[in-house]
C-alpha cells in the first residue's frame, strides 16, 4: 500500500498516485481505494473524472487502465513507418490526427513530395469537426451508417477550397483515438477518393492499430 502521506493532498498528487497504480496493475475503485489509503468516494469521484480526461479507462467489469491519451501521445512514433508507406502508395500527405477537447492535432505527419501538397505541421489544432479528420474524431462517423459501411470519410473543399482528404479511424478497444488521412489538391485527388485511396487509408489505419501494444 502507498502510505497517504507519499500521496500527498492535491488533486494532482493523488491522480498520479492513480496512475501508478494502474499502470502496473488495473484494478477497480474498491481496490484502489485500499492500495492508496484513501475514501472509496474519493477514489471513484477522482477515477471518473480522469477517465472524462481520457487519463483513465474503464472495463465492463469496472476495472480502471491508463486512459487513451497515453495511446495517443505514443501513436505519434509508431505512425510514421505506415504514413510513410500511405504517403509513397497515394503520392499525396498523410497525417495522423487525435482530438484534443473541441479541436483535432496533427500528431504525425509525412508531406507529399509534388511541389503542390496539402500539409499542416504537426502540432497544429483544428478545430472539430472540420475536414474528413474531424468528422471521424467528433463523434458524426458512428452516426453515419455510409460512412462506417465503407470504412472512410471524405471531404471536399470543406476546411480549404481546393483541398480534399480522406480519413479512416484508429481503433482500441473499440474507441476511436485517432484518424489516419490523406490530404492533397482536389485536381490530383480525383472524384472519387473512396475508390482510389479507401482502402489505402484504412490498411494504414489497421496498421498502426497493430503496432500499439496491448495491454
Amino acid at each position: 500500500m502507498v502510505a497517504r502521506s507519499e500521496i500527498g493532498v492535491g488533486v494532482l498528487a493523488r491522480a498520479v498516485a492513480i496512475l501508478d497504480v494502474v499502470e502496473s496493475s488495473p484494478m477497480g475503485a474498491s481496490d484502489l481505494a485500499r492500495e492508496l489509503d484513501l475514501s472509496l468516494s474519493t477514489t471513484y469521484r477522482l477515477a471518473t473524472d480522469m477517465v472524462k480526461h481520457g487519463l483513465l479507462r474503464k472495463d465492463q467489469e469496472g476495472r480502471f487502465y491508463l486512459g487513451q491519451r497515453f495511446v495517443t501521445t505514443a501513436l505519434s512514433d509508431l505512425a510514421i513507418p505506415a504514413l510513410r508507406e500511405l504517403s509513397e502508395k497515394t503520392g499525396e500527405s498523410a497525417q495522423l490526427w487525435v482530438r484534443r477537447g473541441e479541436s483535432r492535432l496533427c500528431a504525425a505527419s509525412v508531406d507529399s513530395q509534388h511541389e503542390l501538397r496539402v500539409a499542416l505541421p504537426v502540432g497544429t489544432l483544428v478545430p472539430l469537426p472540420q475536414g474528413s479528420s474531424g468528422h471521424v474524431l467528433s463523434g458524426d462517423w458512428e452516426a453515419d451508417p455510409e460512412a462506417v459501411k465503407s470504412g472512410w470519410w471524405v471531404s471536399v473543399s470543406e476546411r480549404t477550397p481546393g483541398s480534399a482528404s480522406i480519413s479512416a479511424p484508429v481503433r482500441r478497444h473499440g474507441e476511436i483515438v485517432a484518424a489516419v488521412c490523406v490530404s492533397g489538391p482536389e485536381g490530383r485527388m480525383g472524384k472519387n477518393l473512396g475508390a482510389s485511396m479507401g482502402r489505402a487509408v484504412v490498411a494504414a489505419a489497421r496498421q498502426i492499430e497493430k503496432s500499439v501494444p496491448g495491454d
